[in-house]
């Protein structure tokens, strides 16, 4: 059962202060009579007239006191665990008055609890849906992946190329589609290790190659062999997300250059292109989901997901995903990774 913060005592005789000033007031008040009537003898009694004021003061507190702790605590069980039972202790902890409140609450919380079970269910039928479709698309990828691989020489001349390129947005748009069913729900499986971060780009640019072979992307990378802590598919849609987007926004003589540096006890791998960059003004609004811009005519067509579901990656990574150079001169997006030894 979850732990409540402890209140201080006074806090529970906050609502019975009227009576207990009553109370007190009543004390007083037959203390005066008792003076006006006999002084002598109010002088002679006036310690055993305070202490048992003060006796039946505290007695009275500790009574109220140790019954709103245990109506306090009787409450808490109840929200926790609102079945007939708790319903029926809360009940009698409450007064009178307050028992058909206890009941229509009791009523509403397990309904929720129901419709909450039922939305779960829902949930986890639609992720094994999602799931079982991006199995069965694989198929045909794959197959049209062999094709490609097998049978290049006999498809006319930039066919090929198309193909690909169908073949790879295909591919990113089923990625999406799987990383974000991931993000949102209920089961995580990520894998963390050590990674080299240079064989993640070989692996990521061999994927990318067509895509980038038919823009003619002139690609650099200066990348020692490092070791990043991360998910490996959790990096490797993450970077293939900025790289996609340097494909989509590339500009008319596209430069990919990939860079990697240390930076104040932390791994910082930079992805940098000369496309058409993000206007400073949209900056701050690239990683929400489904944000466009206005930068260029592409996109319009764009979903506004892919740097988003990069974004929220990086956060289930433990890692930050931040953007350097606006427009005009490129686009710069920076992985910071901790290092973890």
């Amino acid at each position: 059962m979850q732990k409540h913060k402890r209140k201080p005592l006074f806090f529970f005789l906050i609502p019975y202060m009227p009576w207990l000033l009553l109370l007190l007031g009543i004390d007083l008040f037959a203390v005066l009579l008792l003076w006006i009537a006999d002084a002598q003898a109010f002088f002679a009694m006036s310690v055993v007239i305070a202490l048992a004021a003060i006796g039946l003061f505290s007695a009275v507190s500790y009574v109220l006191i140790r019954l709103e702790r245990k109506k306090e605590q009787t409450f808490y069980e109840f929200l926790e665990q609102p079945d007939e039972y708790h319903e029926e202790l809360l009940q009698k902890a409450v007064s009178l008055t307050d028992r058909d409140a206890v009941r229509k609450l009791g009523d509403c919380l397990r309904e929720q609890q129901k419709e909450q079970i039922r939305m779960q269910e829902k949930i986890c039928d639609y992720e094994e849906y999602v799931e079982a479709w991006a199995h069965e698309i694989k198929t045909p990828l794959s197959l049209l992946t062999l094709l490609l691989d097998n049978r290049r020489e006999e498809l006319p001349a930039g066919i090929d190329y198309k193909l690909d390129h169908i073949r790879n947005r295909m591919q990113e748009s089923v990625d999406q589609m799987l990383f974000y069913a991931r993000l949102k729900g209920a089961r995580k499986d990520y894998q963390f290790e050590h990674i080299h971060i240079r064989s993640c780009i070989e692996e990521l640019i061999e994927d990318y190659r067509p895509l980038l072979e038919e823009k003619e992307f002139q690609i650099q990378y200066s990348l020692a062999d490092d070791l990043v802590y991360a998910d490996r598919r959790g990096l490797c849609f993450l970077l293939g997300q900025i790289v996609s987007n340097s494909v989509k926004y590339c500009s008319e003589q596209p430069e990919l250059y990939m860079t990697s540096f240390l930076e104040k006890e932390r791994y910082v791998l930079s992805v940098r292109d000369n496309g058409i960059g993000v206007r400073s003004c949209d900056l701050p609004y690239i990683f929400e989901k489904g944000f466009t811009g206005d930068s260029g005519e592409g996109r319009k067509k764009a979903t506004g997901m892919g740097l988003y579901l990069a974004a929220e990656i990086a956060k289930e990574m433990g890692v930050w995903l931040r953007v350097g150079e606006t427009r005009g001169s490129g686009l710069e997006m920076q992985v910071v990774f901790p290092i973890v030894r």
